[in-house]
């Protein structure tokens, strides 16, 4: 694993401690994924590893969750420095600071009406109301994809550039344009400790392309889960081995 860990940390070329602020999504990267968000699991070495990455990074240490900002709190404790929640539409930029609500547009009360309907003819499917947007869940279901796609779309299309249409994990996820992940790192990057420091964003699909680009764009890094990282397992040594001086 040692071995593993240096190659890694070579091939990505991440920059040194002192200059690098980690933005890292929760569900997926830092913990393993599971099918339920009420069953996922914290491993009893994160929180301390997260504290020893924060300390070694000058508290530039960021997690970037779809989950509202108490439930990383309750996960997490105070070991990451800010928390962005919701896919960025609320933002706490430090520990014990005010949370900070990005403008939204109207979610049409129509579409909530419509998808309870529609869930309801669709058995296995689920509806999942988030701050801002809905995600249409088929994960129990998945023939039903198609027809959750087609229906979410146009919404969509109808909102005319007010809401996009996200393949989540075997759901379709509707959110305003413009507040994701990404939009999350460029107002984390923007104050202290993050600020004039280079970005190493980690997600493990597709809603964490957004923080991915905006890492890049910043002059950092993004990394994926699968692509970069076989397991969340491995990632959490490769932040230990940081942690740790190596």
């Amino acid at each position: 694993m040692f071995g593993f860990l240096e190659a890694e940390n070579s091939r990505f070329q991440s920059p040194p401690l002192s200059e690098a602020a980690f933005l890292l999504d929760f569900d997926g990267t830092l913990v393993d994924a599971t099918p339920l968000s009420d069953s996922v699991s914290v491993p009893p070495d994160l929180p301390g590893v997260l504290t020893r990455l924060r300390a070694a990074c000058g508290d530039a240490l960021a997690v970037i969750s779809r989950r509202p900002i108490a439930q990383i709190d309750q996960f997490l404790g105070d070991a990451p420095f800010a928390v962005a929640g919701e896919h960025g539409v609320t933002i706490r930029h430090r520990p014990g600071g005010p949370v900070e609500h990005a403008a939204l547009p109207v979610l049409p009360q129509v579409w909530l009406t419509q998808a309870r309907d529609l869930v309801a003819t669709l058995p296995g499917t689920r509806l999942e109301h988030v701050a801002g947007g809905l995600v249409l869940h088929y994960r129990a279901a998945p023939e039903a994809a198609q027809a959750l796609h087609a229906v979410a779309s146009g919404w969509v299309k109808d909102s005319k550039g007010a809401f996009r249409l996200v393949a989540d994990k075997m759901a379709w996820e509707i959110r305003p344009n413009g507040v994701d992940k990404g939009y999350a790192v460029a107002l984390l990057m923007e104050n202290a400790p993050f600020l004039g420091r280079k970005p190493v964003y980690v997600g493990d699909d597709a809603t964490d392309e957004d923080g991915v680009e905006a890492a890049r764009r910043l002059g950092g890094m993004g990394l994926r889960i699968g692509a970069d990282f076989p397991t969340p397992a491995v990632f959490r040594a490769w932040l230990a081995y940081l942690a740790d001086g190596h």
